[in-house]
């Protein structure tokens, strides 16, 4: 009941001062939250008062779409535990781990809204429902490596996205890594040809949706947490995401191919209200930054060691793995996504090609 109030009111306020959907309120599940440690207040909007520690007293809630056996799950608990010791206990955390606050729209509504019903989330291209040049970030085979991804986070391309969060509302605490995506399916697809009137989930990215669509799939967004029951009654004949997400997502249950496309290297941001960032001081910002930068460095370690064995834990739980050409789908996802950009998205993606340290 407490939850559903506090939902109600957030919607009251979102609706009169920025004419959004109410957040954090879809979750239809009763998991518990990750707690604050010591027993803090409640996760909500976090109070600014008293100064022990050197810092105010803030509750933060962190909302994330993965299950807890995730590195995104192991980074939040990184953080909480990092900010919880640096502060003395005056900035505690709250882990709402699997969709329990709602789909990542959802969250990032609530984030942008800045009530402290949600506080930090994880989200890339799905912004581009707030700034369309975010999308780019779901752009097919834009990124062609790791060393690229990195020229392209750390240059100009990376200081634009970061002022184009800010100014929907979220500010950026640093760019999480993702291995590149791949489609999963109950058949061997070996070309495009192999996917005409094939059923796939895809994120809210009209960029993915494009580029499927290009290549002869009928894509259909939904929530991460609908997968696994739709591909199991047959809603969805397929989906795809990077190699973790299909294990944690225990997906090889339902699932029987992965198909090596490799048609997106991208990244989520960790990403804090700003409505809420600047109420802080200027000591607290800082820590809540520093503790990010470490949960985030801390997350990547574990991402690398988890890369290298997942195709052959993938394998032992019977999926089999196709290498295909992927010359043909890149060519077909990324002339069927070139002509839906518009030319501010066209000029990120100019910029994010002539970052490639191998071109």
């Amino acid at each position: 009941m407490k939850k559903m109030k506090r939902l109600a009111a957030l919607g009251t306020a979102v609706v009169l001062a920025a004419g959004m959907m109410a957040g954090c309120g879809g979750s239809s599940g009763s998991s518990t939250a990750t707690t604050a440690a010591g027993g803090g207040e409640a996760a909500g909007g976090g109070a600014a008062g008293g100064s022990e520690g050197g810092v105010e007293k803030i509750d933060l809630v962190f909302s994330h779409i993965n299950a807890e056996t995730h590195t995104w799950h192991k980074m939040a608990l990184k953080f909480k535990e990092l900010i919880e010791e640096k502060s003395g206990g005056n900035i505690t955390v709250t882990i709402y781990p699997n969709n329990q606050l709602g789909s990542e729209i959802e969250t990032v509504q609530s984030a942008i809204a800045g009530m402290g019903d949600c506080d930090i989330v994880l989200t890339g291209e799905s912004m581009q429902t707030y700034v369309e040049e975010l999308g780019i970030i779901g752009m097919p085979y834009a990124i062609t490596s790791d060393e690229h991804m990195d020229a392209v986070l750390n240059g100009e391309v990376g200081e634009e996205l970061d002022s184009l969060m800010l100014s929907a509302g979220l500010r950026n605490l640093g760019a999480i890594k993702r291995g590149p995506r791949n489609i999963t399916s109950n058949k061997e697809i070996h070309s495009p040809d192999d996917l005409q009137g094939f059923i796939i989930r895809t994120p809210e990215s009209s960029m993915t949706m494009a580029a499927f669509e290009a290549m002869g799939a009928k894509p259909t967004p939904m929530a991460f947490s609908e997968i696994f029951t739709s591909l199991q009654q047959g809603v969805i004949h397929g989906q795809e995401n990077p190699l973790a997400n299909i294990y944690d997502a225990s997906l090889y249950e339902v699932q029987d191919y992965v198909i090596e496309s490799e048609h997106l290297r991208a990244w989520v941001y960790m990403a804090i209200s700003e409505a809420r960032f600047s109420s802080f001081s200027p000591e607290a910002q800082a820590m809540i930054e520093e503790c990010a930068s470490e949960a985030i460095a801390y997350e990547h370690e574990l991402f690398l060691e988890e890369e290298a064995t997942l195709k052959t834990t993938l394998e032992e739980k019977g999926m089999t793995f196709i290498e295909v050409d992927q010359v043909p789908f890149k060519e077909k996802a990324v002339s069927g996504v070139l002509s839906v950009l518009t030319d501010r998205q066209k000029a990120i993606y100019d910029k994010i090609v002539a970052a490639d340290p191998a071109a």
